[in-house]
């Protein structure tokens, strides 16, 4: 596939919503990204070839943005592509993992037969933040026995400091933001 030969400014695309979902947040709204097939074709481009010649079998992602990246990643690296959703979402047997959000918590699940031992994982995901849903799809794969090669992400919320909860992990960002 032909790559795109001009580096485009993402953050002059995300669009900032100030005040969502609560005051004092500023929201990250990749909904302009997705609709500006320039932009779309970059992001999935730029983290694909950014493992390129690495041996994945998989890509994984996590509900619900991950899959509109993770199933484009998966498909341009020739490799399967793994849902992990939210709780009662899967129809076969699944494993469950629970992670805390600021104000309560929550639970990802996975297919019990998606993985086998040894079998090499690419996590994609649109947003890091504070790295709960990151931490609990990693744990998941791993569960399963897969190896995780790295974890990919569109945007990253840097002062939200989630990339301590995923230190143990090769991490790749396309878009950083240093503060709120």
């Amino acid at each position: 596939m032909a790559i795109t030969e001009t580096k485009i400014d993402l953050k002059s695309i995300i669009r900032n919503i100030p005040d969502f979902p609560k005051p004092g947040v500023v929201f990250r709204d990749i909904t302009t990204l997705l609709q500006d097939r320039d932009a779309l074709r970059y992001c999935v481009e730029q983290v694909a070839e950014h493992y390129r010649g690495q041996p994945i079998d998989y890509v994984a992602a996590s509900e619900s943005r991950g899959f509109i990246f993770g199933s484009a990643i998966a498909y341009y690296l020739h490799c399967g592509f793994i849902p992990i959703r939210k709780p009662n979402k899967l129809p076969a047997a699944t494993l469950r993992e629970s992670y805390k959000l600021e104000y309560g918590t929550d639970a990802l699940e996975i297919h019990r037969d998606a993985i086998k031992p040894s079998d090499k994982v690419l996590l994609v995901d649109d947003l890091l933040a504070t790295g709960g849903t990151g931490l609990a799809s990693t744990r998941l794969i791993e569960r399963l026995g897969g190896k995780l090669i790295g974890i990919a992400f569109i945007i990253e919320l840097d002062f939200l400091k989630g990339r301590d909860k995923l230190k143990n992990y090769p991490i790749f960002s396309l878009v950083h933001y240093d503060q709120e």
